[in-house]
C-alpha cells in the first residue's frame, strides 16, 4: 500500500443527513440548469423536502433532473450546525433561528471542507515538514466550528482559507516532489473538453483546473493534486487516480467512470458509474 494514500475521512467530516435539518435543501440557492430542474432562492425549502427533513425523490434525483444534489457534499457541516451550533433546535420548530442558521451553514461547510483537506495532508508522510503547522491549523479550524452562530457569521472566511491553502500547497509540493519526472502545471487552467486520453499527468498540479467534460480515459493521474478541480462530466474511464491528493467524493461523483477507474481507497465508486 502506498504511503501517500489518505485514510477515510473522520465521521464528523462526512455528511449524516439523519442528524441534519435539511440545510442544503433550504439554505442554498440553485438555478434551473443541467444540474437542477428548477430555480430555488436561498432560504426557501426545496419542493422535494419532506416534513422529516428527508428528500422525497432521493432515489431518483438524477432521473428527475437534480444531478447537482447527488454531488453536493457538506463535509459534515449540516449535522454540526443542526446539532452543535443550534443545539438540536430545527428551523421549523423554532422559526426565529432560520435566518441565522441558513447564514451559518455555508460558513461551516467551508470550515469543514478545510478540515477535510488538512486531515488528509496530516496523513501524508511526505508532508511531514509542515505537519506541525497543519496540526495548529486543524486545532484553530476545529475551535472555529464550535463558535457561536454570531461569531461564525462574522468570521473572515476568505482570509482563513488563504492561510490554510498556503499550507496545503506546501504539503502538495512536498508530496509531488517525491514523484520522479517532470510534472505538468495546469493550475487554474481552462481545460474544458480537453483531450487527455492516455496522458501522463502523474504528480501534476491541477488545482482549480476546469476539466469539465475532459477526456481523461486511461490517463495516469497518480499523485496529482486535484484540489478544487472541476471534474463535472469528465471521462475517467480506466483512469488511474491512485494516490491523487485532495480529491473529494463530490468530484468523483460529478465525473464519469467505470470498473477500471482506480480511485484512492478513501473514496467510493459512484453507483451511477458503469461497472
Amino acid at each position: 500500500m502506498s504511503q501517500n494514500r489518505p485514510p477515510q475521512a473522520p465521521a464528523e467530516l462526512r455528511p449524516d443527513c439523519a442528524r441534519c435539518f435539511g440545510l442544503c435543501c433550504v439554505a442554498l440557492p440553485f438555478a434551473a440548469s443541467a444540474d437542477f430542474a428548477v430555480d430555488k432562492p436561498a432560504g426557501q425549502p426545496c419542493g422535494n423536502l419532506q416534513s422529516d427533513f428527508r428528500c422525497g425523490i432521493h432515489a431518483g434525483l438524477r432521473e428527475r433532473g437534480f444531478a447537482g444534489c447527488t454531488v453536493f457534499d457538506c463535509f459534515g457541516a449540516g449535522q454540526k450546525v443542526s446539532q452543535v451550533t443550534f443545539g438540536g433546535r430545527d428551523w421549523r420548530a423554532a422559526p426565529e433561528t432560520a435566518g441565522q442558521m441558513f447564514a451559518v451553514f455555508p460558513v461551516m461547510r467551508q470550515l469543514h471542507e478545510l478540515l477535510r483537506y488538512v486531515t488528509e495532508a496530516l496523513a501524508l508522510p511526505a508532508a511531514r515538514p509542515v505537519h506541525g503547522e497543519l496540526r495548529r491549523a486543524l486545532d484553530d479550524l476545529g475551535a472555529h466550528t464550535r463558535d457561536s452562530a454570531e461569531a461564525l457569521v462574522a468570521l473572515d472566511v476568505p482570509a482563513l482559507r488563504s492561510d490554510v491553502n498556503a499550507l496545503l500547497l506546501r504539503a502538495s509540493e512536498l508530496v509531488r516532489a517525491t514523484i520522479p519526472g517532470r510534472k505538468k502545471n495546469h493550475r487554474g487552467a481552462d481545460l474544458i473538453g480537453a483531450r487527455f486520453a492516455g496522458a501522463t499527468l502523474r504528480g501534476a498540479n491541477l488545482r482549480g483546473a476546469y476539466l469539465i467534460g475532459a477526456d481523461l480515459r486511461n490517463a495516469d493521474l497518480r499523485g496529482a493534486d486535484l484540489i478544487g478541480a472541476d471534474l463535472r462530466g469528465a471521462d475517467l474511464r480506466g483512469a488511474d487516480l491512485t494516490d491523487s491528493i485532495f480529491l473529494t467524493q463530490a468530484q468523483v461523483t460529478a465525473a464519469r467512470g467505470d470498473g477500471a477507474t482506480r480511485l484512492p481507497r478513501a473514496l467510493d465508486r459512484p453507483a451511477h458509474w458503469h461497472r
